[in-house]
C-alpha cells in the first residue's frame, strides 16, 4: 500500500523517528513518501527519500535559552498556516496514499479526513494548552481554544500513536491528558529510534565520554559556553559537543583539550553507543533515543517550554538521569555529571530501559497496526 508520513517541525526529533518508520515500512514491501519542511526535508531528502514539499506550521522563535510564546505565535501566523490546508489537500489529491500517518503535524490529519482517508496521528504530547497558560489571559484563551480542537481532532483519527514506553514507564506521560473515551484508541509503540545499539558500531572516543546534544537554536548559546567551563574543571571527562545546523562551531575559542565541537554528524549513533551520558534539553526524541541506547541522560530543558521540562522532571524522578538549569553553577553540573557517569544502579535502571525498547521493537509494531486497518486491510501489503 501507498503511505504518506507527515513531519511537523524541521528538527531532527520528529524527522528521525518518521525515517525509522519509514524504512521498516518500506522493507516490508510498502510505498512511502514523506511530506516534510526546511531542514527536515532537505535531511530526508540527503537520505534518498521520496520527499514532498508541505507548508510548516509552527515556528518557534526565543533567546537566552528561553522560548517566547508570544513571538512564536506571531511568526507561525505570519508563515501562512491558515492557507496551507488548501496545498496538502491539492497534495493529497495527486499522491492518492492508502493511509496517513501525521506526526503531529495537524494540517496533515485536516486535510485527510477532508479526502477521506485513513489517518493515525503521532504525538509524544497532547496538553498543548498547558504551553499558554503562563502567557497571560489573551494568550491562556488561545490555549482554550487549542485544547477544544486538538480534543476534535483525538476524537476523528483512526488512532493515537505515542511513541514511547507503555505506561507506567512513559517518559512523556506528563504532557498527556485525553478525555477517556479517547484512551482506547491509544496504542504506545515504544521508543521509534532510527536504529538499534545491536546494529551500531561504536565510535572511538576516550572514555569516559560525554556527548552533548544541545544544538540547533540560537538561544541555547549560554548553557554551551558552560559546558565548555565544566569541560575545564575536569579534564580527564572527555566531550564531544554537537551545535548542529544554524550554531557556528567557530565562536567558541579556547577550547580546552577535551572537548571537540562539531557542527553536524551525519550519523551520532556511534558516538552515542560509546558515551557514558548525554547531554541533552528535554527533548522527547533524544531521551527516546538515549534510553534505548541504555545511556542516562542529563537534561537543560528549554526555559518557559513546559513539554521539554516535564520530560526532563521524568527522566529525573524516575532515575535515568539529572532535569538541571540553566542557571546551575558549572561545579554543581560537574557533580551531575560524575554522579551520572559512575552510579551503577542508574546504569542498571536505563539498562532495563533499553531491554523493554528492544523488545517492544516500535517500528514494527506501528506497521502491524496500520496493515490492520479494516478500511485498507482488503488491500495488497
Amino acid at each position: 500500500m501507498k503511505i504518506l508520513v507527515f513531519i511537523c517541525g524541521e528538527g531532527l526529533g520528529h524527522t528521525s523517528r518518521c525515517i525509522a518508520l519509514g524504512q521498516e515500512l518500506l522493507a516490508a514491501g510498502h510505498e512511502v513518501y514523506f511530506g516534510a519542511y526546511g531542514y527536515s526535508k532537505e535531511y530526508i531528502e540527503r537520505k534518498g527519500y521520496k520527499t514532498l514539499e508541505i507548508p510548516p506550521e509552527v515556528k518557534l522563535v526565543g533567546e537566552a535559552g528561553s522560548l517566547d510564546l508570544k513571538r512564536s505565535i506571531i511568526a507561525t501566523l505570519k508563515s501562512g498556516t491558515a492557507s496551507g490546508i488548501f496545498k496538502v489537500l491539492k497534495l493529497l489529491k495527486e499522491t492518492k496514499p492508502d493511509i496517513v500517518v501525521s506526526d503531529s503535524y495537524f494540517t496533515g490529519v485536516a486535510g485527510s479526513k477532508f479526502r477521506k482517508i485513513p489517518v493515525y496521528l503521532m504525538v509524544n504530547q497532547s496538553n498543548m494548552e498547558d504551553f499558554f497558560k503562563k502567557g497571560g489571559l489573551p494568550l491562556q484563551a488561545i490555549g482554550g481554544l487549542i485544547k477544544h480542537f486538538y480534543s476534535f481532532v483525538f476524537r476523528k483519527v483512526d488512532g493515537i500513536i505515542i511513541p514511547d514506553f507503555p505506561m507506567p514507564y512513559t517518559v512523556c506521560r506528563q504532557n498527556l491528558a485525553f478525555e477517556t473515551e479517547i484512551t482506547r484508541n491509544i496504542f504506545f509503540s515504544g521508543p521509534l529510534v532510527l536504529k538499534r545499539s545491536d546494529n551500531v558500531k561504536t565510535a572511538n572516543l576516550q572514555k569516559p565520554h560525554v556527548l552533548s546534544l544541545i544544538g540547533g537554536f540560537g538561544y541555547r548559546k549560554p548553557i554551551f559556553n558552560k559546558i565548555i567551563e565544566v569541560a575545564k574543571l575536569d579534564r580527564s571527562i572527555n566531550y564531544t559537543l554537537l551545535s548542529g545546523p544554524n550554531l557556528d562551531p567557530d565562536v567558541f575559542s579556547d577550547l580546552p583539550e577535551n572537548v571537540t565541537i562539531e557542527r553536524f554528524i551525519d550519523d551520532q549513533f556511534p558516538y552515542l553507543k560509546a558515551s557514558q551520558l548525554v547531554i541533552a534539553p528535554g527533548g522527547h526524541s533524544t531521551i527516546m533515543e538515549a534510553l534505548t541506547f541504555g545511556i542516562p541522560v542529563l537534561s537543560f530543558p528549554d526555559m518557559n517550554h513546559s513539554e521539554q521540562e516535564s520530560n526532563a522532571a521524568v527522566v529525573d524522578s524516575e532515575g535515568y538521569g539529572r532535569c538541571l538549569a540553566y542557571s546551575t553553577p558549572p561545579e554543581q553540573i560537574l557533580k551531575s555529571i560524575r554522579e551520572l557517569i559512575e552510579d551503577k544502579k542508574i546504569h542498571q535502571k536505563v539498562g532495563n530501559m533499553k531491554k523493554m525498547s528492544e523488545d517492544l521493537n516500535a517500528a514494527f509494531a506501528i506497521q502491524k497496526l496500520l496493515e490492520s486497518n479494516s478500511s485498507i486491510s482488503k488491500l495488497k501489503v
